[in-house]
């Protein structure tokens, strides 16, 4: 981590005109390669998602230089940093389970990378003050970690990353080691310190709601390749894989479109309200599924299809039915309409779905 010119009473990183994240990660290491390219304005919060094993933590130790590129390059505020170490570098980092010194306070944890970088010992522990009080850990100053809850743990942890007025901050799996309530509102307020940020944030997560909330834009890696990219939004909107579509909780099939009919491979036609023609995906989400135990004698559903229950599963307050037939989905119902049913594996079904209730987008 570089020298900086911030003093004790600005406790924001400076923010030079221009600037930002250009990056090709090219890392290879042994059968698996990544390569992605990573572009992000200051200001700007992207997050990377994937399955365990996409390159999504090796792309973030490279942005670190904890793993040296094998090509490519990486470039932050227009200076190149592929030959840098990682101390050199502009970059702060909140690893997954902080890595708090535990011999130190929290005050002496947020004031270690200021005294690195030459601050004197005074200056760094009033600067490190400084970040607890807008942390909301004032009165924590003199705990060790081991004093601390995991919420309180993780905002000391963000504070040591800022305090040394990184260019690029780093989060692996911020939120992880949190319980669901403690996650609730942590989260909540690394938004609000994520919105202040001046320079560029990047994102590791697996949860998508983490990602929802705290991204600007959604870096969706997979076998170490970007398979897609854009606003939470819309990657939530359109999502373009198998494991987009589950992260986001849709039913996504892809097919060829002649008007509002959508032809799947092997597979039956699906009514949709979109006219388009060519390949296309058609997605919808579980709860547009409407199950019943004879086939219904009428419907205002344009799609009807012959299934069967491969398994349930609670999901929140709703029950989620895999099924499998003339068309493979997933179904959410409430316990109620479950029990009426008589759901159980095994049992046959007709599935239906309204076309106004599925999304069809150019593949």
């Amino acid at each position: 981590m570089t020298d900086t010119d911030q003093t004790p009473g600005d406790v924001r990183a400076p923010c030079p005109p221009g600037g930002g994240l250009d990056a090709r990660l090219v890392v290879e290491r042994g059968a698996f390669r990544l390569d992605v390219a990573l572009t992000a304005a200051p200001g700007e919060v992207v997050a990377l998602l994937g399955p365990n094993g996409a390159g999504k933590t090796t792309a973030l130790r490279a942005l670190a230089g904890l793993i040296p590129l094998s090509a490519g390059h990486l470039r932050l505020d227009g200076a190149a940093l592929d030959r840098t170490p990682p101390e050199s570098r502009p970059v702060g980092v909140v690893f997954q389970d902080y890595l708090l010194f535990p011999h130190l306070s929290a005050l002496d944890n947020v004031a270690f990378g200021p005294r690195c970088q030459g601050v004197g010992k005074a200056a760094a522990r009033e600067l490190a003050a400084q970040w607890l009080t807008r942390m909301g850990l004032a009165e924590h100053a003199g705990a060790k970690p081991r004093r601390l809850s995991g919420g309180q743990a993780q905002r000391v942890a963000l504070a040591r990353a800022l305090a040394v007025g990184p260019r690029l901050l780093l989060l692996d799996e911020p939120l992880a080691a949190l319980d669901a309530r403690t996650r609730l509102e942590v989260r909540a307020g690394l938004r609000r310190h994520l919105a202040e940020f001046e320079a560029v944030a990047v994102l590791v997560t697996h949860d998508p709601l983490d990602a929802m909330v705290l991204a600007d834009r959604l870096v969706v890696v997979e076998h170490g390749r970007i398979v897609q990219e854009g606003a939470p939004s819309e990657v939530a909107r359109r999502p373009r894989t198998d494991y987009i579509a589950q992260l986001v909780g849709l039913n996504l099939y892809r097919g060829q479109a002649t008007g509002h009919t959508v032809r799947l491979p092997d597979g039956p036609a699906v009514a949709v309200t979109e006219k388009l023609s060519g390949p296309v995906f058609v997605a919808f989400p579980p709860d547009a599924v409407t199950l019943h135990g004879e086939r219904p004698a009428a419907s205002r559903a344009r799609n009807l299809w012959r299934c069967e229950v491969a398994g349930l599963q609670t999901h929140g307050d709703r029950i989620r039915a895999d099924l499998t037939g003339e068309l493979d989905l997933a179904a959410d119902l409430t316990t109620v309409a479950a029990a009426e049913l008589d759901l159980r594996p095994g049992a046959a079904v007709w599935a239906t779905v309204e076309a106004a209730r599925t999304h069809a987008y150019p593949a």
